[in-house]
């Protein structure tokens, strides 16, 4: 196969050229772990982690109610 048109790159060359594109743009490449919200326990220790924050807070049954309020998710 002949690579001599833009349509015919090879895709890690195609890949190579569009982060070369985006770096001239100022951006960079950033990886994020976050939290699996799916994971067994997940909501439960979001919950114990907020009562532990609104414990300590002046505010806190506020802040509470609030979370908890914010929490009902709707499944998908």
């Amino acid at each position: 196969m002949i690579w001599n048109s833009p349509k015919t790159k090879p895709p890690a060359r195609r890949m190579r050229d569009y982060r070369s594109r985006l770096r001239a743009a100022g951006l960079r490449p950033v990886q994020m772990w976050l939290p699996d919200t799916r994971a067994p326990g997940f909501a439960a220790k979001c919950s114990a982690q907020a009562r532990a924050i609104a414990a300590n807070d002046p505010a806190g049954d506020e802040m509470q109610s609030f979370i908890e309020a914010a929490y009902e998710w709707p499944e998908q």
